[in-house]
């Protein structure tokens, strides 16, 4: 029964659904953002950067592991300090250059600050990860505190969220504990991805130069998909991953 239950638990128990209710709400704040701008671009320019979003908030057991991990004491505040990516958010694009078209639209906003920016699109990691972090604060108004609460915004391509995305699994999948011939093969891959990105925005780039003098409309990522050369990058790309997942 409810009124068996200890005072200071049932107030812990407040206190720690409070606490996840300001980086809920922080989500909702910048993805309304981020919608805004996806429905815009949807119905009043010829590219919309923006391909997929989601979002999601750590669980109390991931949050305890992590704060575990770094030694950090089971204090909320000392939590909220240490721990800054409670709260993520994860805009998937179609081109190289969208990512940084999103990252200006976003930090162009009054109510969000740009705390931290990791570019690993220009300097992938050594793995081959290739992502544009920003770590941002928008204010929450809670009914009697306003909290600065941080958001970790994840920009990245459909190629390299699809690799990231294999890596995530193999990594699951090993326990972390990877033989060091995959990891190569995935470094491949990624480069591979990289290479397939960097082709598809010079092809992107064509056509709009060439829709811009013919003055007819502009195709958008699926036409561009349909290119017999976009064609052949992809079903490369996909071979390797197969033959990586079937090992």
């Amino acid at each position: 029964m409810v009124e068996d239950v200890p005072e200071a638990l049932l107030s812990a128990r407040d206190d720690v659904a409070r606490f996840l209710m300001s980086y809920k709400f922080a989500i909702d704040t910048v993805m309304a953002k981020v919608n805004i701008l996806n429905e815009e671009f949807r119905y009043t320019h010829d590219h919309n950067p923006i391909e997929h979003v989601s979002s999601r908030l750590k669980t109390p057991a991931s949050i305890m592991e992590k704060a575990r991990r770094r030694g950090v004491p089971y204090d909320l505040n000392q939590i909220r300090e240490a721990i800054l990516d409670i709260a993520g958010i994860r805009v998937t694009c179609s081109f190289i250059s969208d990512t940084y078209e999103i990252r200006d639209m976003l930090a162009g906003h009054e109510d969000i600050t740009v705390t931290e920016e990791r570019d690993y699109v220009r300097n992938p990691k050594p793995n081959g990860y290739r992502s544009l972090h920003l770590l941002v604060e928008t204010a929450v108004r809670m009914s009697d505190r306003t909290l600065d609460v941080p958001v970790e915004i994840q920009i990245r391509t459909i190629a390299m969220d699809f690799w990231a995305s294999l890596e995530h699994k193999i990594y699951y999948k090993y326990a972390k504990s990877v033989p060091q011939e995959l990891l190569d093969e995935l470094r491949e891959a990624a480069e591979t991805a990289n290479r397939l990105d960097v082709t598809m925005e010079r092809l992107h780039a064509e056509v709009r130069e060439q829709g811009d003098r013919a003055g007819t409309p502009l195709p958008g990522p699926e036409e561009l998909r349909k290119l017999p050369l976009a064609d052949e990058l992809l079903v490369a790309l996909a071979e390797r991953v197969n033959s990586e997942r079937s090992d």
